[in-house]
């Protein structure tokens, strides 16, 4: 078997498996569009508009209206599409993987994760599954209580630890980005499958608000890592259109502060919510940097099959 091949059936088996998997849990999967009317609002990402739409980053709006239609549990394997510095681990179009449960809440969810992962990965079925509060790993590394301390002390933090950010234009998510994604993330699920759990409200995105265990207000979200690399990100999920309005217009707003255009509102999945989304908790997972986990690849074209000789 030539080298192409065998990394093409490779990735088949991969698929296979993961239908199996959900296929013996009942889970259905769907195909929704992913060329629709409206892009995301979220900050960090960028959409590619695309024949007066918008080229889907995830299928989680078009499955939540799926969900609040009464479709239950459901996932879809997804070409997804960013328009972000391609590299390593990141294509402009790549596979994710995103199910939703209907009756989970997050803690639940991570079970469940854990479960594919080892099912996909064998090296790491016997690996400790570890649970870290985002807080912690700032208090851990830069001696920081980031819910309670004020703007002023992170941006002394950043500039004295990124010396060449530009604070004065990141606001505290972003600037807690940067720490984060230079001295925390590299080290993050070293012989383990850490859930990094807990975090800021400001980065709720269309998660609900929880307490920790010290009884704070957090974003009920998780996002796993496996030697030092971000595979999915999870969230108990929201379900008040009105509060995800909000959000949303929050993060126009961000956009325009930052010189990004803002992005219509997409007004069919608030419009989901307004109906009606069951209480439910959902994940997206990178399916094309698992399979590099589990082939050990170094670079995510590795994975994916060639466009071109």
């Amino acid at each position: 078997m030539n080298l192409l091949r065998q990394r093409l059936h490779q990735r088949a088996a991969f698929l296979a498996t993961i239908r199996a998997f959900f296929a013996a849990r009942d889970v259905i999967e769907v195909d929704s569009e992913q060329l629709r009317a409206y892009g995301v609002t979220d900050p960090q990402l960028v959409p590619l508009a695309a024949d007066g739409g918008y080229l889907q980053t995830s299928p989680e709006y078009a499955l939540k209206i799926l969900l609040a239609a009464g479709a239950g549990d459901l996932y879809q394997l997804a070409h997804v599409f960013r328009g972000e510095e391609q590299g390593r681990k990141h294509r402009r179009e790549f596979m994710l993987l995103e199910w939703y449960r209907c009756g989970y809440d997050h803690l639940r969810l991570m079970d469940e994760v854990t479960d594919l992962v080892r099912t996909l990965l064998p090296a790491c079925r016997a690996w400790p599954v570890r649970h870290t509060p985002y807080a912690a790993l700032f208090r851990d590394r830069f001696a920081i209580d980031i819910h309670r301390a004020e703007d002023a002390a992170i941006r002394r933090l950043t500039t004295a630890h990124i010396p060449e950010s530009a604070t004065w234009q990141l606001n505290r998510d972003a600037m807690l980005d940067l720490l984060y994604s230079h001295y925390i993330e590299p080290q993050l699920g070293r012989g383990a499958l850490e859930y990094i759990c807990d975090y800021p409200l400001s980065q709720a995105a269309l998660a609900r608000i929880s307490e920790n265990a010290d009884g704070e207000a957090v974003a009920a979200r998780f996002e796993l890592y496996i030697d030092g690399m971000e595979l999915c990100n999870g969230f108990w999920e929201l379900t008040d259109a009105t509060e995800q309005r909000a959000r949303f217009l929050a993060d126009n707003r961000t956009r325009v502060q930052a010189g990004l255009p803002p992005i219509p509102l997409d007004e069919d999945f608030l419009a989901a919510l307004a109906h009606g989304l069951p209480d439910c908790a959902g994940v997206a997972l990178g399916v094309d940097r698992l399979l590099m986990l589990a082939s050990d690849a170094t670079h995510i074209e590795d994975v994916v099959p060639p466009s071109r000789l």
